[in-house]
């Protein structure tokens, strides 16, 4: 019998590979492969390994696919058409163990940077400024931290707060029993009262999709920071602007974008833009959460994993 074949499209670290040969599987690799090329070479493969290069749809795989699975490289699965592939009988895989303690480990990390000023005085030393008031932070300690969506990325970062003696309150749409050691659960009404400091934790859907407004934001009853590692387009940039003028929000890290391709803005979001990035209460990073040297292996033991467990039913 012949081993079962997995077609990769995207450029992946080297640890797969030995990984897949282990649990008897073949690997194609073409990293540069386009849209149009996959139409036609994907057809006889078990299996997809995927990124972000492309939308997994009906386009691509078309009527009569032989992939068994699709297994995302990473957390989200936005760039799959999960109705599609369900319809089809294939299979979804996806990695959000791979990345969770990278996630939770930036999340508090560029949280503390925000609130004791480091960026903004480190940016003034290098300019010969040495100005302590100007810089006074704020402790983590005490503060309630809300956290919306309790999955692995949701659970790693309540983790890592253990040690703050912060009061974390959890709210998860589909989820519910899920209070433990680090969370409280509670319901958006009770965040939209105590939370001091608001953690982004979720996938973008239809439904969460411009779920940050500032219609939302302003029924918070703090003034309140925002974290968002989860996606950019959850979070209209023009109103996170928009809240941080009025002092809403009183400060934020953005890990994500609602457009990632910062020289294809709109003329709203680069107005937005414009604004937040003269904020010292606003720091950006370019999607690194999850993206550390471990969690590219961790990603792949993940997937490896979850494909092994597949071999049960093939």
């Amino acid at each position: 019998m012949t081993s079962p074949t997995c077609l990769i499209i995207d450029s992946m670290h080297e640890s797969l590979f030995p990984m897949l040969t282990a649990i008897g599987w073949e690997a194609v690799s073409l990293p540069t492969i386009t849209r149009d090329e996959i139409k036609t070479k994907h057809h006889g493969f078990d299996g997809l390994i995927v990124r972000s290069k492309t939308t997994i749809d009906r386009d691509l795989l078309g009527e009569n696919p032989t992939i068994k699975f699709v297994a995302r490289a990473g957390a989200g699965i936005d760039n799959l058409d999960v109705e599609y592939l369900h319809e089809k009988g294939i299979q979804i895989l996806h990695a959000s163990e791979g990345n969770r303690d990278a996630v939770g480990e930036y999340t508090v990390g560029a949280l503390l940077s925000l609130m004791r000023n480091i960026p903004h005085a480190d940016h003034q030393v290098r300019e010969g400024i040495w100005e302590r008031e100007d810089n006074r932070g704020e402790e983590l300690m005490g503060k309630t931290v809300g956290i919306i969506g309790y999955g692995n990325m949701g659970n790693a970062f309540a983790r890592r707060l253990a040690g703050f003696a912060c009061n974390v309150l959890a709210y998860d749409k589909y989820k519910s029993g899920f209070s433990d050691a680090y969370c409280k659960e509670a319901g958006m009404e009770e965040l939209f009262v105590e939370t001091d400091i608001l953690s982004l934790h979720i996938p973008l859907t239809n439904e969460t999709r411009k779920l940050i407004t500032l219609d939302y934001l302003k029924r918070f009853n703090k003034k309140i920071i925002v974290v968002n590692t989860a996606r950019g387009e959850i979070v209209s940039l023009a109103d996170m602007a928009q809240a941080v003028q009025q002092g809403q929000v009183r400060g934020a890290v953005l890990d994500v974008l609602e457009n990632e391709k910062l020289k294809t803005f709109t003329v709203e979001q680069q107005q937005a833009f414009n604004i937040l990035r003269e904020k010292t209460n606003v720091i950006f990073t370019p999607h690194i959460a999850g993206w550390t040297f471990e969690s590219h292996v961790k990603i792949n033991v993940a997937l490896t994993d979850k494909i092994k467990a597949l071999e049960l039913t093939r």
